[in-house]
């Protein structure tokens, strides 16, 4: 199976974990900035595991602090694009479910570039 396939499906199991995450405290009344960031917060570790092994093949537990570089990236450039929905007047909802196609390439190409490189 190519890299990117196993990327998108592995991506599906955690993105289903981060929206399901971003909605429910969405709900209960967090700002979307907390939503994103606490989801991310949350996601990150999961997902460092998951998307190390399943897809690049790495337990290189040395390789968080890149991983976790990679998403303080994603993070700011989801409440930036949140910010313009909002201020456009998407609904929030609507507006992570549209990021989330674009995120998650994002995501693919910095860590294939950034984190996992050598691998």
């Amino acid at each position: 199976m190519k890299i990117f396939t196993k990327f998108l499906l592995v991506g599906a199991l955690n993105t289903l974990f981060g929206y399901s995450l971003f909605v429910f405290l969405l709900y209960v009344g967090l700002h979307y900035t907390v939503a994103v960031l606490v989801g991310t917060i949350l996601g990150v570790l999961f997902n460092f595991k998951t998307t190390g092994k399943l897809v690049f093949g790495s337990s290189d537990n040395r390789l968080l602090y890149k991983f976790v570089g990679v998403y303080v990236i994603i993070y700011c450039l989801n409440i930036v694009s949140l910010y313009l929905f909002e201020q456009s007047g998407v609904n929030l909802y609507l507006g992570g479910a549209i990021l989330i196609l674009p995120m998650a390439f994002i995501s693919f190409v910095l860590n294939k570039k950034i984190v996992f490189k050598n691998v």
